[in-house]
């Protein structure tokens, strides 16, 4: 199973100024879809006796965004579903992993695009360039094709070195 729906908030608010609606919004399709998909994949994948667990989350699981809370929240608690439902698969030979994409070029991203570019020129990601479908589509190939069976509840960061702390 690859969870990869996702979205972000329909329009970019102050933390302050979030809806509750937005907040129902994003929080369905990106924490509570997977989880409760999540949940019955797992029901069937004991029943074989195996099976692959991905949660496609994102460095705003871990980066703060004040304009745009909730899709952080939501990739936060992503990030939590992803030790639980490893914890509790491991014994049943189901592994579980998350996925955090960085700045990828993606529609979700397009309207800010320009922004990232040169945040990404100027140095941001230390491989000087942003993500593509394909670089994610990689990792998630390695996951499904069981180069990872002895690991389990790992976060696979693939963001160009965003992660990196730098001075």
């Amino acid at each position: 199973l690859v969870n990869n729906a996702g979205m972000a908030p329909r329009e970019r608010r102050d933390l302050l100024e979030a809806t509750e609606e937005s907040f129902d919004e994003v929080l369905d399709a990106n924490l509570k879809g997977p989880y409760f998909l999540t949940q019955a994949a797992a029901r069937w994948m004991q029943q074989n006796g195996s099976g692959r667990i991905v949660f496609i989350s994102s460095i705003s699981a871990y980066t703060s965004s004040p304009n745009r809370g909730e899709y952080c929240v939501s990739k936060a608690g992503l990030s939590m579903a992803v030790a639980l439902f490893a914890d509790r698969l491991a014994a049943d030979g189901i592994t579980v992993f998350e996925i955090r994409p960085g700045i990828i070029r993606t529609d979700m991203v397009a309207p800010v695009l320009a922004k990232y570019e040169k945040l990404a020129a100027e140095g941001l990601l230390p491989q000087n360039r942003l993500g593509t479908p394909e670089d994610i589509a990689r990792a998630v190939r390695s996951i499904a094709d069981g180069h990872w069976d002895y690991a389990t509840g790992q976060a696979f960061d693939v963001d160009g070195g965003f992660h990196l702390r730098r001075l």
